[in-house]
Formats: structure tokens, sequence, C-alpha cells
């Protein structure tokens, strides 16, 4: 059954609207951009009944009290003294709850709301009726032969006297209640379903009653039994033989008597307002318990309701009007609470339901009802968005289901098409509206997504055919929107004054503000736009900003065209720097666009770049100079992490580095003009390098005038490690300044050369400076060192000191200054520079020692004296060393440390100790001997430990000279083992002598009584010479060799050693020494003292005056 009020009156747009908010609605609605003319074209525009001008404030409200809220608080007091069922709320209030709530809710006095309930109860009485509709059955009992039946219901209100008189008046129990109980008029009956257990009717009735107390809704499902012929039953016995017994059970029933299947009894006053529910069919016998279920929807409903309540308006008006008055007195009492979220309280949902059910006012209509409150009250209230999307989704449900009428369609059209001229102007002004917050996101997308709904459900379709691109008309508002935006903050901005600075001010001003809008399009509002309606408002805005800000730049600057001053420059360098980061970007804009009109901003800007240059140069400058004033050279900090450079080597690179974040900030576009940029600044980088040293080294001088020389020298490496750490500030300067970069930007206007000449040139220029006053400093620190180093050498020294010290304690006083003075140049110095300190300072210290050596005359007390150098050497090399912490051993062993340390060693040696080094010498150079110029010797030997016998074998010689007049000599072969002082007691042995013979075969054996530890001393050998004998004068001299015992089989230990091994055979070439050549006979020539030495150097050099090298 369809509802009466069906038909609407327009008078409901503006219900409980006070006239001032009725007429301002219009406003916020009211747009200029293509959306209002679009919709325009396929909407029209209601006639809207507005107030008098010119009315009192409180007449205006009293009339609106009296013409709307009196009439649906009326409406509300009938509903409440007639109300049927329960709500679906679970809390239940009472009558003077309910009226106390409507009296909040309409601000009516206690007077008003006595008079308004007297009027009503005087009102005629509704109708009560309950709407019952049977939707569907299942599982039901098959009554026919072929186990189906042919059900139908019957349904009426039967109260509690007229059902006990039924059973009164009857002879005895039966299972019918409905039938023959009350007239047919008022019992209904649905549609008969043939052959089924699960029926389908979707009937609707309506069944009027009295009163709930004491009243029963009652249902009852039958099955029609028809007669049929004797044919058709033996058919159905044939087909179906346990029909049998249901036929046998037929024939005992009378004819065409139904069967009963079930039915439903339901106690009015325990039903609820509305009730959609499966009922059980319940039996009068046990005989069939489980007879099923019937699905039915129940609700009460009032007809024939006093139309004098509210001056003939439909129920759907009505109930629009008391719901937004509802949700208005509920948010004023939430103010502050956050946006309404659609819950009403207990109070009102009741009195909601109840007129709803009592009017009969679909589902669709309520939401309908719904929608229209709630985008009304979104333009004037805070609601939450969430609602009207909601409420938007039930609509598109419903719309198919059910048929709204002429004049509901007509509101449904006017309310999305207002709607939506709203949000498109909310859109417009999205900055404002919706703050890029995480509060008011969620509001705005909610917002777009409901617009987007909107254009999607089939309801606007229908109702707006016109072609309606959602896409495009959020576009135009963006446009609009941000046109709109930029002339109000353009305003805000004007200067006050006709002052180019103040031009520039409000224009860097304006500046900010765009800036700051574009990042929040691209960092919040872009996401919200694409998510909801797939519209890039960060494109949007930046093309449409680039273009209002590039004309307001270029304006700005024309007027300042040849009046550039340093302080305009100052002014227009923030300007510069919001620009670039605004141009930059571009970078995120998601689809190629035309050519930006800020893409070549910084062309006005030429004029303004070499004040800027300029400032950061001088302002630089002033901080170092500033800096180097206070400094008072002393190291920053000491412990773990020393900081060994003073303060203003700190605020210097400090001071420099605002040139190169110049440079970044600059980021200029040309790459020819960035490449003379980079010249100038790299230029004013080292101007303020070199500035410092001159500067530094005046305020050193200042510093050091009235200390003494150990507070000098310390200010002095303060310098020097200030000097090193601005050195390799500026060997990072070309990262910093990335010069790759810009080699690469250049490539194709900048050649090679011409780079490569121009900017190291620079860099190196200041690093030669910076390099050579370090040199300098380091000289005046290693001056002073040299000076004290020699003095503490050559006190060492002196001859008359000698025998009253040790050497250990002649080296204390020099090593304890090197260890006191280096470590605190360690300390106080860079490695670097400790370590350019260092180098010098060792050689000057070999040289000393090498001076002193030499200059001591070849006499007594040398090998002392030498053997103090020598140690004196190895504790200077320790100490530069410092255990690997110091110089690495290759830069301290020089060719003059080699020297010295040989020539010391040589020196320090005793006699015994010289004479093996030059057998070990001789032994040597016969091992690298090559040739036989001067003849060989054969050897057979071994040595026996057993028995302590060394057995040498002389076989031949070979190839001697011949020293003779004949041509030929008489050779033979002398044995002896060399030092004397190792074998003391053993003697010489000579072979035969064979006359004119240059091969001679001697083939004569000798052996020698030593011990294996006279084999293994140090020179330990067999010096084999070969002489021509002569009868009246000194024999001649063949040739000699040196053979290391070591090398005798039987003499060295190892793996595999035996004690009496196998002689080994041995070829020894002849030597001549040379005359004049070994360093160890001269000096052992000089110890005059010593016999021993005498005899061996006299002995030498015989055999080198003998020696035929002296005759080439």
């Amino acid at each position: 059954m369809m509802p009466s009020q069906d038909g609407l009156s327009t008078t409901g747009d503006n219900l409980l609207q006070p006239p001032d908010q009725a007429r301002g609605s219009t406003r916020n609605r009211t747009r200029q951009s293509s959306p209002a003319r679009k919709l325009g074209m396929t909407r029209r525009q209601k006639d809207r009944r507005d107030f008098k001008e010119n009315e009192n404030p409180e007449e205006k409200e009293k009339r609106h009290k009296e013409q709307e809220l009196k009439p649906l608080y009326k409406e509300l007091l009938y509903t409440i003294i007639h109300k049927l069922g329960k709500p679906a709320s679970a809390e239940v209030f009472t009558d003077n709850q309910l009226h106390q709530y409507i009296r909040e809710a309409f601000s009516m006095a206690e007077d008003e709301h006595q008079s308004l309930t007297d009027r009503v109860q005087n009102t005629e009485p509704p109708v009560y009726c309950l709407m019952a509709t049977v939707k569907e059955a299942k599982g039901i009992l098959g009554k026919d032969v072929s186990g189906f039946s042919d059900p139908y219901c019957l349904l009426t209100i039967l109260e509690d006297e007229k059902e006990s008189k039924t059973r009164r008046s009857r002879p005895k129990p039966r299972k019918a209640v409905v039938k023959d109980a009350v007239s047919d008029e008022e019992v209904y009956t649905t549609e008969t379903k043939k052959q089924t257990l699960n029926p389908i009717w979707n009937q609707t009735f309506v069944l009027e009653f009295e009163e709930t107390a004491g009243a029963s809704f009652h249902m009852e499902m039958w099955d029609r039994d028809e007669e049929v012929s004797l044919a058709q039953k033996l058919e159905e016995i044939r087909t179906n033989f346990h029909g049998l017994r249901r036929m046998i059970k037929d024939a005992k029933k009378l004819k065409g008597q139904d069967d009963f299947l079930g039915n439903i009894v339901l106690r009015l006053k325990d039903l609820h307002c509305t009730e959609d529910n499966w009922y059980v069919l319940e039996p009068r016998t046990e005989t069939y318990p489980d007879r099923g279920q019937c699905h039915l929807q129940l609700k009460f409903t009032h007809k024939e309701r006093d139309g004098t309540l509210s001056a003939g308006r439909s129920a759907y008006v009505n109930y629009c009007g008391i719901l937004q008055q509802f949700v208005q007195s509920h948010i004023s009492k939430q103010q502050g609470s956050g946006p309404w979220k659609g819950d009403l309280c207990g109070e009102g949902q009741t009195l909601l339901e109840l007129y709803a059910t009592q009017n009969d006012l679909s589902p669709f209509l309520q939401d309908l009802a719904k929608w229209v409150a709630y985008s009304k009250l979104y333009q004037s209230l805070e609601v939450d968005s969430s609602l009207l999307l909601q409420q938007l989704t039930s609509i598109e449900y419903h719309w198919h289901q059910q048929e709204l009428p002429y004049q509901q369609k007509q509101e449904l059209g006017d309310s999305l098409h207002g709607f939506l001229q709203y949000g498109l102007c909310l859109v417009a002004k999205y900055r404002d509206i919706f703050p890029p917050t995480q509060d008011a996101n969620p509001r705005l997308h909610t917002l777009l997504r409901i617009l987007s709904q909107i254009c999607k459900t089939r309801a606007f379709q229908k109702l707006n055919p016109a072609q309606f691109d959602l896409h495009d008309e959020v576009n135009d508002a963006v446009h609009s929107g941000t046109q709109e935006w930029f002339t109000i903050k353009k305003g805000l901005h004007q200067p006050m004054t006709k002052d180019l600075t103040e031009t520039v001010s409000a224009l860097s001003r304006l500046i900010g503000e765009v800036q700051e809008d574009i990042k929040h399009n691209k960092d919040s509002w872009n996401r919200v736009f694409v998510s909801a309606v797939q519209v890039d408002v960060f494109t949007i805005v930046y093309q449409k900003l680039d273009s209002l800000l590039a004309g307001e730049v270029r304006d700005t600057l024309n007027q300042m065209e040849g009046k550039m001053e340093q302080s305009l420059a100052n002014g227009l360098f923030p300007l510069y720097l919001s620009l670039q980061a605004i141009h930059k970007d571009k970078a995120f804009l998601q689809k190629s666009v035309k050519l930006l009109e800020l893409t070549n901003f910084h062309e006005g800007f030429r004029e303004a770049l070499p004040y800027w240059l300029n400032k950061a140069f001088s302002t630089t400058q002033d901080r170092v100079e500033r800096a180097v004033q206070v400094d008072q050279l002393q190291p920053l900090q000491s412990g773990m992490a020393p900081i060994k450079h003073s303060t203003s080597a700190v605020d210097l690179v400090a001071c420099v580095q605002p040139i190169c974040q110049l440079w970044e900030q600059l980021s200029w576009p040309d790459p020819e003009e960035a490449f003379m940029l980079m010249v100038k600044l790299t230029e004013d980088v080292c101007k303020i390098v070199v500035n410092y040293c001159r500067i530094l080294k005046e305020r050193v001088r200042a510093l050091s005038e009235n200390s003494d020389h150990s507070s000098a020298v310390n200010k002095l490496c303060v310098v020097v490690n200030d000097l090193e750490h601005l050195r390799s500030v500026l060997t990072r300067l070309p990262q910093q300044l990335n010069w790759a970069g810009l080699r690469e930007r250049t490539r194709h206007v900048i050649g090679e050369p011409q780079f490569h000449n121009v900017l190291p040139s620079q860099l190196q220029h200041a690093q030669g400076v910076l390099s050579r006053e370090i040199r300098s400093a380091l000289e005046t620190v290693g001056r002073k060192l040299n000076s004290d180093i020699e003095t503490y050498v050559r006190s060492m020294s002196t001859r008359r000191r000698l025998p009253s010290k040790s050497t250990e304690d002649a080296v204390v006083p020099l090593m304890k200054y090197l260890e006191k003075e280096l470590q605190y140049m360690n300390e106080n110095l860079v490695q670097e520079n400790f370590n350019s300190l260092l180098t010098p300072l060792w050689t000057n210290s070999i040289r000393t020692l090498y001076q002193v050596a030499t200059q001591q005359k070849q006499e007594g007390g040398l090998m002392v004296f030498c053997q103090r150098l020598q140690y004196t050497l190895q504790c200077l090399e320790q100490c530069f060393y410092a255990e690997g912490n110091g110089l690495p051993l290759e830069t301290l062993h020089t060719d003059d440390y080699k020297s010295l340390k040989s020539h010391l060693t040589h020196n320090s040696l005793n006699c015994q100790q010289l004479i093996e080094k030059f057998l070990d010498r001789k032994v040597w150079e016969q091992k690298v001997y090559s040739g036989e110029k001067y003849g060989a010797v054969t050897l057979i030997a071994s040595y026996r430990r057993s028995d302590l016998r060394l057995r040498v074998e002389v076989l031949n010689a070979a190839n001697l000279l011949p020293m003779d007049s004949n041509g030929s000599s008489d050779p033979f072969v002398q044995l002896c083992l060399e030092p004397r002082h190792v074998f003391p007691e053993v003697e010489p042995r000579t072979t035969q002598i064979k006359n004119c013979d240059l091969n001679p075969l001697f083939d004569e054996a000798f052996e020698f009584m030593v011990s294996v530890e006279q084999c293994q001393a140090v020179g330990a050998c067999l010096v084999v010479t070969v002489l021509d004998y002569d009868t009246l004068r000194t024999d001649d001299f063949e040739g000699e060799a040196f053979l290391a015992l070591r090398a005798v089989p039987g003499v060295g230990g190892g793996p595999g050693y035996q004690p009496d091994p196998s002689p080994a055979q041995i070829r020894l070439p002849l030597m001549h020494p040379k005359p004049n050549d070994d360093s160890i006979l001269k000096l052992l020539e000089s110890r005059r003292g010593e016999r021993e030495a005498q005899v061996f150097v006299k002995k030498r050099r015989q055999r080198e005056k003998q020696s035929q090298e002296e005759k080439r």
C-alpha cells in the first residue's frame, strides 16, 4: 500500500530555517563559474517564498515559529499521544521524557507546550492500523497426495473478548481460530499458491484495530482442497503409492474441507513499530510439530490523521522539518565536540521512527529526507561529510526499487544540483576551508568523493540529462579559485609607498605566499584531489601561479632597470631564491606542459648579480679580520681527539662556507655565465686565504713581541696548524663547488684547456702561498732545534769527557731534550706538519753527526768516540721512527745515513773485529769473482769431527801467469788459516815446488788440528797463496784465494749433518788485491799502537805491492 502523502508542498525547502538563514543560504551556493551555468541549463530553479524585506527580526522569528515550528510540534504531540508499538532502541522513553525533549528541541515555553497539547488532545484520533506484508514461507507441510500443498493465508486481528466468545460458542476445540471467528470483511486472505512447499506471496494488507492492549494478530495458513475426478485420483495412486494413505485420510474428511498448515499469533502490545522476521508456524496438535516458517513484515500506521495539525503539509515535508530541527538542536548542544556524525539522542530517534511508521514513510523517503536535511545543514553547521556519502549510497540503492512521486524527484534533483554548486564553491576556496592539516584533508577528500558520487548516481543522471564532466568542473573551480586567491594576496601585499625597496619587499612577501601554497598543493592537497576525482591540482595551480607570478616579477624588475644599488640587490636575493625554489618544483609536474613563463627568470637578475658577489666577499673579509683580531693562537682542544688549530682557522672555514653556499643557491642556469661566476667565486676565496695569511703573520708578531722564546714557538706551531687546516680546506674546494658538474655543463661552450688553466691555477697559487708560509714557519722552528741538537752532540763528543761518562750516560741529555721537544711538537702540530718538521730535522742531525765524526783525528780514543756516536745514531733513529708513528724507515735510511753508519761501525770495531770483517769481505769477493784471469787452484777439503782434523788436499793449479824470464814459473802453494788470533798455534803449510810448469800437479794432502768452534768463528778461512819460487830474490806473487771454513763439508751443522762427510773438490780462481782500495786496511793502519793490526796491514800491503792490479 502506498502512503497517502505522495504530494509535496514547495514550502518545505526553507522549512525551519530562520528568514535570514533561508535567504543567506542562496548566497553560499552562487558561483560564476561553469558548473552553475551548466547545471542551470538542466535544472529549473524552484520558486522560493521569501520573507518580507526590512521586517523586524523579532517579528520574523515570531512568524517563523507560528508558521513553521508549531505545526511540526503539534504533529509530534499527536504522534506521542497516538504512538503504537515499541521503538527500535533498547531504551524505552515515557511520554513525559518525549515531551521534554521536543520542548527543548523546538524552544517552546511551558505555556506554549500546554496550549498546543490541549489543542492536539481535542483533535480527532486516527484509525490504528497494522500493515502486514506476507512475504514467503518455507518448509511447510505437504498435505496433498503429491506431497505438496496449495497454501494460502488468513489474517485478522482479534481482541481477547472476541476470541474467548468464539471458543465458547464452539461445541469442541478446533484447529481454526480465524475461520468463522469474525466476519469475512475482517479477515484478509492471500492468494493460493499451487503445489509448493516454499510459497512466495509478497502481499500487503492493512488491518484496522482499536487498541493494542488485549489484541492479537492472527495468521493461519491453510492448504486449499478442491474436488477432483476419480480418474485423477487413480493416476495419483499409480504415480505415487505413498499417496494412498493420504487418500484414505481425505476420504474421512468432509467434502471440500481445507487442511490446517499452522498459525502465528502475535500480541500487538509486544510488537515494535516495525517488524521484519521469520516466524515459526505453530501447530494445534503435536501430530506434526515442525510445520515450517513464514516471513512477515509488520508496521503500525495511522489512517485518517487530523489534517489541521500542519495545514495540509505532506508527511514527508513534516518529517524533513522535524529531522532538521532535531539535528540543529543536537548540534547546538554539542558545540565544540567536533563535527556531528549523525547520532541523535534516543528520544529523537524514537520520535522520528514513530512518525515515519505512523505515516507509512518508506525507507527511501526517509533516506531522501535525511539527504535533503543533511546537505542543507552541511552548508551552515558543522556536519560530518561522511553522512552525506552514506545517504547517497542509500538513495542509489533504493532508486530502482521504488518509484518516487514527481515532487520528490524534483526535490531530489534540486538538492543534488544545489549541493554540486555549493561543493564546487568550496572546491574553489579549498585553501581557506580545508587547510593542509590532518583533520581537514579527510574532510576535503570526503567532499570530493560526494561530488563524484553525485555525478555517478542514476538519480542525478536521470534528473540532469545534460552532459556534466566533474573533472572539467573541478579544473575550472581550481582555476578560478587560484586566480581569486592570488588577487587577494596581491592586494594584501601591495607596497605602502612607491619606494623601490618597499616594492621589492612586497613582491618578496607575495612570492613567499605563492611558494608556500605550491608546497601545500604538492605535499598535501594533490594527493586528495588525485585520489578522489583524479585531478592533478598541483599541475593546475603551478601553471596558473607561474603565469601570474611571472607577470608580477617582470613588472617589478622593469621598474628597477638602470636604478640598481646594493640595498635593492640585497632585497632581490631572497626573492631570487624563492623563485628558484618555485621553478625547481616543476620537476613534480605529472605531465608534459607548455614552456613555463618563469623558465628564464634569472635573466632579470643579471644586474643584481655583481652586487651579490661583492656583498658575499666583503662580508666574509670583514668576518675573517675580526676572527684573527680576537684569536689568541691557542689550540682549541686537547685530549683524546685534540683540535690543534686556533679559533680563527675554524672561523675562516665558517666564513668561506657561505661563498660556497652562494654558488649552490644561485645555481645559475646559463653555462657560460656560470663559468665566469665560478671564476669570480674561486678568485674571492683565494684572495681571502692570502689575506688571512698576511694578517695572521701580523697577529703572531704582535703576540710574540713581549713573550719568551718558548711561547713564541708555541704560537708559531699553532699558526702552522692553522695554515695546514686551511690548505686542506682549499684542497676540498673543487668538490665543494662541484667543478666536475660545472665542467659537464660547460663542455660545449668552454674548452678543456681554458677550464683547467683558469680555475686550478687560481687554487694552485693560493696553495703555493700557504705552502711557502708553512715551510717558512717550520724552518724557523727547525733552526732552533737544529742548533740545540748540534750543541748537545758536540758537548757529548768532547775528548775530555770520554773517561768520565759511559756511552749511555753521555747520550741522555740529548735524548731528553729531543723527547721533550718532539713530544711537544707532536702534540701541537698536525701530523702533516710534524712529519714535515721531522724530515729536515733528521737530515740536519745526520749531517751534524757526520761532521763531528769526520773531524776527529785518527788517533787513540777514536774507537770509543765512534762507539758513542754510533749509539747516538741508534737512539736518534729510534726516536725519529717512534715505533712506526714517526718517519718511515725508507725516509730515515738515506745515503748520508748509510755512509755515516758504515763509518761509525768500522771505527767502533777493535783490530781483531776489523780483521774478521776484512776476511769476510774477501770471502764474499771470492764468491762473486768470475773468470780465471790469474789462473785457478783445485782443492779437496773436508773436516772430520771425530778427530778434529781439517784435511786439505792440493790437487793442481792451472793457467798460472809466467813470472820468469823464460816464460814459465816455478810455482808452489802456501796454505794458511786466518785470522791469526783464532788460529794462533796453526802454522802455514807449503807444497813442493814444481819447476817450469804453468799448470802444475801437486797432489799433496795436509791436515790441521783445529776445533769446530775455530772453524765456525767469524772470518775463519783458508788463505791459498800461489807463489813463484826465486832463488836470489823474494818469491813472486801468482795470486791468492779465500775459502770460508764454514763451506768445508763437516764444519757446518744442519739437516742431514754427518760427522765425517765425504770430501768436496773445490776450484778457486786466483785474485790480486787492489792497492790502497780498502777502508778497513786504512782504519787498521791508523791504529799504530796495536801490533797485530800493524802486522796484518804490513802483510796485506806487501800483497798489494806484488799485485798485478797495480801495474794495469
